[in-house]
């Protein structure tokens, strides 16, 4: 299953079956290890004005795709779509599969208690 198969599988679904997690890890190794992690402990958070994902240490937007985190600034080719954080393909996934905690009100709001 290819990377865009993958996606497509998982919108016609909508759950992460074996072949669909399968393939998101051999697709992604560990950074798709550790989306599918998040996904299933609820930490993609959706706010009226950014998407975040959870991590152990901090909090990541993830916007259009693209996400703050040194992983993706530093370690991916910005010439290839398909390369992306684990903090976006969190999000990828969980928008899938309906696994996202939608809060009503704005992360910078959030933010300040943090």
């Amino acid at each position: 299953m290819a990377e865009r198969d993958w996606r497509a599988a998982l919108a016609a679904t909508g759950e992460l079956v074996g072949p669909i997690t399968r393939a998101i890890v051999e697709t992604h190794g560990d950074r798709g290890r550790r989306a599918i992690e998040a996904v299933s402990e609820l930490r993609v958070k959706q706010y009226r004005d950014f998407t975040v994902v959870v991590g152990h240490h901090d909090e990541h937007v993830v916007e259009d795709g693209g996400c703050d985190c040194a992983d993706a600034a530093y370690n991916l080719d910005p010439d290839d779509p398909d390369e992306q954080c684990w903090h976006a393909l969190a999000v990828d996934v969980a928008e899938r599969v309906d696994a996202v905690d939608h809060h009503d009100m704005w992360y910078s709001e959030v933010r300040e208690f943090l």
